[in-house]
């Protein structure tokens, strides 16, 4: 199998499809951070950098799944991945009863599209609200524009959530059930990333950290 992946993705299905003795190729972008490069090779991934984004990385990899018959799994577009997604929304559900509200960090918008599928299926007046850099508004774009589009991909300290284009799935998942999505500027990723670290000593990267960003 091989997929396209600045890192969170790919780390995951080397784990997986290495467990299960299964020969798995990602792609990574230049850019993606060393330490999640050399984390798919430790574990035992073929890894491949190319790009200068995950949209030329998805290119190479959909192009090599052709010629060489792989197995292509999108990181936030394949159903069974939002669905696997979902279950942080039924988690949430059952942790926090009386939720009213649920902020989600937004790159490709496969978590925020499962997550928003089951909140609102387990209650539907929660309110499913997106964040994403504001240097990558894609999903923002996407639902002003009524269809998918792509956006350029800007830098951010947010690096998993570098995504100029997000899935079809995910994006007609979210035009019914996502609420309004807030484009979130770079200091307030960087501050939100502080304030994890010394209120919750947690240290968290910058996409984990855009909800809260959001917040602030």
């Amino acid at each position: 199998m091989i997929a396209a992946s600045a890192g969170n993705h790919a780390q995951a299905l080397a784990f997986h499809a290495v467990d299960l003795g299964i020969p798995v190729t990602v792609v990574m972008p230049r850019i993606a951070p060393l330490t999640k490069v050399q984390n798919c090779r430790d574990i035992g991934a073929n890894v491949m950098l190319e790009g200068d984004h995950l949209g030329e990385s998805r290119e190479v990899a959909m192009k090599l799944a052709e010629e060489q018959g792989l197995a292509y799994v999108n990181g936030y577009d394949d159903p069974g991945v939002i669905a696997g997604a979902g279950t942080m929304g039924i988690e949430i559900a059952e942790d926090v009863p009386d939720v009213d509200a649920v902020v989600v960090p937004v790159g490709g918008a496969g978590l925020i599209a499962g997550t928003a599928l089951a909140m609102k299926t387990l209650k539907p007046s929660v309110e499913v609200l997106g964040a994403e850099p504001a240097t990558v508004p894609s999903l923002r774009a996407s639902l002003q524009a009524g269809r998918v589009v792509e956006v350029p991909a800007g830098r951010t300290l947010a690096d998993g959530l570098l995504v100029n284009r997000v899935g079809t799935n995910a994006f007609e998942i979210c035009r019914r059930l996502v609420g309004p999505v807030a484009p979130v500027k770079e200091r307030f990723i960087a501050l939100a990333m502080l304030r994890l670290l010394e209120l919750e000593k947690a240290v968290v990267e910058g996409g984990g950290a855009t909800g809260l960003a959001a917040l602030l």
